[in-house]
């Protein structure tokens, strides 16, 4: 629904119907809102919302337990679709004159040009600081000091970066596509490294004088040792690289930075850019395994990598599920999703573990604990 257009008005028995979730819909105060593409990215649950489905939830987003950010207020008015009479008791949803003449007007046009960029409308094409209905890319970088707060203003609504079809393409992977790709590398990898250490000729060497022969059996521990290894890497990327503050006068720097991961903060549920295109990941995995097999005996560090590589697998698929599963309540994965969504929507400088937290402790840069 347009911003211009005056309310839809819906009757008591009109909300309290749409209480399912193939249908939800709930209220603050009188406003009207259609939650339904919503349920499965709610970090408390569906559940959570389909009991309070035809209801007034303006406590809840004031908590207890916890108030929600002015980020989440902003990303529910995208769900608005108008206003309930309390007055009126029939079934029937009235619509202003006016209202039906512009939407029959609109609906023409819509007809004659369908548009990619109605999945949500609450985005002003007028007044938005982009103009949404070209590519970004090349836009971001003129925004300047406001880059930083616009583009931590999350929407629900798809990005297109670049007109070129082929090179727009490039930029979007199906989540199976990680998988499909990496895991057959592990498992080669896995066989190489353990049958290669079972023929006792990798060492460790301490200095000229001492080694430590690495056996085969040393490889479970040592494959684990670089799953820890890449969730500390998880973190220094996503802290130091992915939420670096690009200079506000530098327009390629803030072109790189949205290119990087200031378009997932714009549109954290654009689900065909949630994971890394294999082709753009193949280059950083590359440069691991080059240094890992240029410090350690070689196929030590081959052991270390595809313990990483596979960390990474898991890391992809973790960070698509935070956005897209649903989690049972007070599982790990829960507990992650609901400090995932946080780290979107209210602590962008904070939070920067994706699989675990371990390393946002040390490092102080843990979200306070709340209860969903």
């Amino acid at each position: 629904m347009s911003l211009s257009d005056s309310p839809r008005v819906f009757s008591k028995k009109e909300v309290a119907r749409h209480c399912t979730k193939d249908s939800c819909w709930v209220l603050l105060g009188t406003r009207v809102y259609d939650v339904t593409g919503f349920l499965r990215m709610h970090p408390g649950g569906e559940a959570l919302i389909l009991r309070r489905a035809g209801n007034d939830i303006s406590p809840e987003l004031e908590g207890p337990p916890h108030r929600h950010s002015e980020n989440a207020r902003r990303w529910m008015e995208q769900y608005y679709i108008g206003e309930q009479d309390k007055d009126c008791d029939a079934d029937e949803t009235q619509v202003k004159p006016t209202a039906r003449k512009r939407r029959k007007s609109k609906e023409r046009t819509e007809d004659e040009e369908p548009s990619p960029l109605s999945k949500c409308s609450q985005v002003n094409l007028d007044t938005d600081l982009v103009d949404w209905r070209k590519p970004l890319a090349w836009q971001v970088g003129h925004l300047g000091e406001k880059y930083d707060t616009w583009v931590h203003q999350p929407v629900d609504r798809p990005i297109r970066l670049f007109g070129n079809y082929f090179l727009e393409a490039s930029t979007k992977t199906s989540w199976y596509m990680v998988p499909v790709v990496w895991i057959p590398l592990v498992i080669y990898l896995s066989w190489y490294s353990y049958t290669t250490l079972g023929q006792e000729t990798t060492r460790l060497f301490a200095n000229t004088d001492y080694s430590i022969l690495v056996h085969k059996y040393s490889f479970p521990f040592i494959f684990l040792m670089g799953m820890i290894m890449w969730t500390f890497l998880e973190y220094c990327i996503h802290r130091f690289v992915f939420h670096m503050r690009p200079p506000a006068h530098n327009y390629y720097l803030i072109t790189i930075h949205f290119l990087l991961h200031g378009q997932h903060h714009k549109s954290p549920y654009d689900g065909s850019r949630l994971v890394f295109p294999p082709g753009l990941a193949s280059v950083a995995i590359g440069g691991l395994y080059l240094l890992l097999t240029k410090i350690f005996p070689e196929t030590l560090g081959v052991s270390l990598f595809v313990g990483g590589l596979f960390g990474y697998v898991v890391y992809d698929m973790i960070h698509y599920y935070l956005h897209y599963g649903s989690p049972k309540r007070n599982s790990y994965l829960y507990s992650l999703k609901a400090y995932h969504v946080k780290h979107h929507f209210e602590h962008q400088r904070a939070g920067f573990g994706i699989t675990t937290t371990l390393w946002d402790r040390p490092f102080n840069t843990l979200i306070p604990e709340q209860t969903f």
